[in-house]
């Protein structure tokens, strides 16, 4: 069972500064709540003992927030450990410097503006089953033109990776994977690049890419509108 996590908390949040400024996108306040504290109470209880914080923006505010998280933590032997970039790398970049800190095999890597409620055990088997380099949570979705749609065939490996436009219904990439860290050690990348075009588009079919549907919870706050929705939605989705 994968027992580490990479939570991209790097990103300037640029789409939400005017409504909440000064403030890397992952420390919005939910309910009075910084987001990133809803994915650690989530992926917690849900077996992840170990979480590497992928900074850049105001790192030390998340590494405080962090810090007081593991004091509070209901979950014993939680640990929380950080990457934080000089300059900005790119999600793929700011992956592979978290994977350096990262000592498992197969790591979660979720991102730090979006909740998905999936299922890590459900994930992780597929995962292994299908002795994937990267495996992909998808989230099915109608009528959308935000995100880009992923392709998969009848044994579930990824075929293509569609571009942003207008689609009645598809499969998105939820932002949730299970990487085998190796995979992306031993590619011969840049230090600045993107994981989604860099990594996931240009070795499909020279590395095993595989997604997993699953019908669980989805919101990205990356937009005003989606912000104010998660205030009314998220805890009533949590429970």
């Amino acid at each position: 069972m994968v027992k580490e996590a990479i939570i991209l908390a790097g990103g300037l949040g640029t789409r939400l500064r005017d409504t909440v400024p000064d403030l890397p996108k992952c420390m919005a306040p939910v309910n009075g709540k910084p987001f990133i504290g809803y994915l650690l109470d989530y992926f917690s209880a849900r077996g992840i003992r170990r979480f590497v914080l992928a900074l850049g923006y105001k790192a030390e505010l998340i590494e405080a927030y962090a810090q007081s998280y593991v004091l509070m933590a209901r979950t014993k032997g939680l640990e929380i450990a950080f990457s934080v970039e000089k300059e900005p790398l790119g999600t793929g970049g700011a992956i592979r410097m978290a994977c350096e800190a990262t000592t498992s095999e197969d790591v979660l890597i979720l991102n730090g503006d979006t909740f998905f409620g999936i299922s890590v055990g459900q994930l992780d088997n597929f995962h292994q089953e299908k002795n994937a380099d990267c495996s992909l949570a998808l989230k099915r979705m109608q009528n959308f033109s935000r995100y880009g749609l992923v392709e998969v065939d009848n044994d579930y490996s990824i075929t293509h990776f569609m571009e942003k436009k207008f689609y009645s219904d598809g499969l998105i990439n939820g932002g949730i994977y299970i990487l085998k860290r190796g995979s992306l050690l031993d590619a011969a990348l840049p230090e600045k690049f993107s994981f989604e075009t860099d990594y996931m588009e240009k070795y499909l079919g020279k590395h095993r890419l595989f997604g997993m549907e699953q019908d669980a919870y989805f919101i990205d706050i990356g937009i005003p509108e989606d912000y104010f929705r998660a205030q009314s939605e998220l805890q009533k989705k949590l429970g």
